[in-house]
């Protein structure tokens, strides 16, 4: 009788063990859902950036992005990287060439963004250098 009664406790003690040293609640919270919530609201920033401009700007950025997109692949203009022997897609050169065509890309406006911000901040004295 004595084997009965300790088997599915021992099967629940072991279960339960398994589940609480397997992933805290903190360590989901921290990793999976955090990590899930700012791309989501990158994703969400990204598209109201774009959502944002005229249909003028829009077409222009279309072409912007095919000239500049043809212009950072040409073979001369790829980054050499290791383990890649045609280099790399020349993503500065991208960016760039975007903003001096007047069609930042959204990480060139989030960047001039975040300059204004420590701008304004150092500027009210929160930011001592």
């Amino acid at each position: 009788m004595q084997i009965h009664r300790a088997k599915p406790k021992f099967l629940l003690l072991t279960g339960l063990s398994i589940l609480l040293t397997g992933c805290s609640i903190s360590d989901w919270y921290n990793g999976y859902y955090v990590e899930r919530a700012a791309i989501i609201k990158g994703q969400k920033d990204r598209a109201a950036y774009h959502n944002a401009e005229s249909p003028e700007m829009k077409e222009l950025r279309k072409k912007n992005d095919a000239y500049c997109t043809e212009l950072a692949s040409r073979p001369e203009n790829r980054i050499a990287k290791i383990g890649y022997e045609n280099g790399v897609f020349n993503e500065p050169m991208y960016s760039g060439c975007m903003e001096r065509r007047g069609t930042p890309t959204f990480g060139t406006y989030e960047a001039r963004q975040a300059e204004k911000r420590r701008e304004e901040r150092r500027a009210r004295g929160e930011i001592v250098l």
